[in-house]
Order: C-alpha cells, then sequence, then structure tokens
C-alpha cells in the first residue's frame, strides 16, 4: 500500500516516516509540508536520518494525492478538511488522526466520505479506544448519581485543550448516559462557580514537560470513586494504529468510520 505522510517534519509525522520506512507491507510514497517550509525538496528518509529513498518533501498535495493508496493526517482542522477534498476526489484512504475539528469541519469531512474511506478518531491507539468502550459502559450503569470528570495531561507544545481524546471520552460518556457531551460538558472551571450541576461532564487540562498523554474518567460517587486511566509512554501507539487503520480502509467501501470499526468493537 502506498502511503503519504501530512505534515511529514512534526513528531508524528517523522515517527509516521520511520515506521513505514520499517515495513515490507507500506511504502512511503510521499510527503507534504506547508508552502515555504524550510525542508522543502529534502529527501524523506534524509528527514529522518536514514539513507536517501528517492521520495522528496513537497507541498504540493494534489499532485501526492494523485498517486498513493492513502494519506495519514495528524496536522490541522483546516488542512484535514482541505486533505479530505482531495481524497474524495481521488477516491483514496484518508487517516484523520487532528485533534481540533470543529462541528463545521467534521460536517465537510463527512462530505468527503461520501466517495473516500476516512477514518477518523481523536486516539488511535488501542488502549485508549478500549477505555472509550468502557466509559460508555460504566456511564450507563452508574447514570447521574455519580459525577463525571476527565482529567487529561500533554507536552508543553500542544495547542487545543481539552485533547481529542478527552473529547472522545466525553462523548462515551455522554453517549452513555443518553445525552450529547455538547449538552453536559463543563470545559473548565474559573472564581466562584456555584454547585457542580447534575449530569455535567467536566474537563481539566494540563500542560508541561513531554508528556505523551496521560486520560483519566473520575466517576465520584458518594464516598466512592472509580478511575479509568490510559497513560501513553510513546508516540508509537497512534503511529502502529494509524498504520493498522490505512491497511484495513485500503478496499473497503467509501465511508466515515472510526477507530472503532477498524478494531471491531
Amino acid at each position: 500500500m502506498k502511503l503519504a505522510v501530512m505534515g511529514a517534519t512534526g513528531r508524528m509525522g517523522q515517527a509516521l516516516i520511520n515506521d513505514i520506512l520499517s515495513r515490507d507491507d507500506l511504502t512511503l510514497a510521499g510527503g507534504i509540508e506547508t508552502p515555504g517550509h524550510p525542508d522543502l525538496g529534502r529527501d524523506l528518509g534524509r528527514l529522518v536520518g536514514r539513507d536517501d529513498i528517492g521520495v522528496e518533501l513537497t507541498s504540493d498535495a494534489l499532485e501526492v494525492i494523485a498517486r498513493v493508496d492513502g494519506i495519514i493526517d495528524f496536522t490541522g482542522p483546516q488542512a484535514s478538511v482541505e486533505f479530505a477534498g482531495l481524497a474524495a476526489q481521488a477516491r483514496i484512504v484518508h487517516v484523520l488522526g487532528t485533534t481540533g475539528l470543529s462541528a463545521e469541519n467534521v460536517d465537510k469531512i463527512k462530505a468527503a466520505a461520501r466517495h473516500a474511506v476516512i477514518i477518523q478518531s481523536g486516539n488511535m491507539s488501542l488502549g485508549v479506544n478500549l477505555l472509550k468502550a468502557l466509559t460508555e459502559k460504566v456511564a450507563a450503569a452508574l447514570g447521574t448519581d455519580w459525577d463525571i470528570e476527565i482529567a487529561e495531561m500533554h507536552h508543553r507544545h500542544k495547542v487545543d485543550a481539552p485533547s481529542g481524546t478527552a473529547l472522545l471520552l466525553g462523548e462515551a460518556a455522554a453517549k452513555g448516559r443518553g445525552t450529547t457531551l455538547q449538552e453536559a460538558a463543563v470545559r473548565g472551571r474559573d472564581g466562584i462557580t456555584g454547585e457542580r450541576g447534575a449530569g455535567d461532564i467536566g474537563f481539566a487540562s494540563l500542560r508541561g514537560g513531554s508528556v505523551v498523554g496521560d486520560h483519566s474518567v473520575i466517576f465520584a460517587g458518594d464516598s466512592e470513586r472509580i478511575t479509568l486511566s490510559h497513560i501513553a509512554e510513546d508516540r508509537r501507539i497512534f503511529v502502529r494504529g494509524a498504520l493498522a487503520a490505512a491497511l484495513w480502509g485500503h478496499g473497503k467501501r467509501p465511508g466515515f468510520y472510526s477507530m472503532a470499526d477498524v478494531l471491531g468493537l
């Protein structure tokens, strides 16, 4: 399967390139960066400290997408919407791990999924997707007598909050309760906020150091608490999940899929 990496010089982009180059079932056929990026024209192998592979970093997404089987995308919302449209034109696989997507962004991506195989998740790891399934089940079992708080911590360079994974978990908790996250979410508290509302799903975001990603879903009842947690120690867990998603999507009918579909959850 021929893949291109969008945002190839970022932390996730370089990790993806390294893993693709180490595998026999995948071929690195392209890498994309923004116009004017200082590494444009550089060989992708050299970009990650390997030998040249004869594939250069470019900003011409249309040209690259026209000749690959799939793209892996951990970039930004605006770019991801554009890439989804190009993937639809080429009728290829688009694995989308970008976070911070707005409702309007998601609507446009879902429209593109009429012609592309789009696999979108706020987190590509197996462990997090199992945590999501558990969160929904626990929320359904306990009901609104138990308060739900979601705490997450990431590295100092992360630009969006709450994290896409925290929102993924919040959506699972809301679904378990038969409501929507839009109705239940409380995104940060400051000052005199009054008592906690029944049925609220609260979020707390911490940033610092080089933390890859820590997430906890806390169910707080009277005199007892249940905490479900996941700790990511290496970005390769997201890389492995994204590449598994790409292979799963190759040959599938166009549609908007999630990691739950990939994992059969």
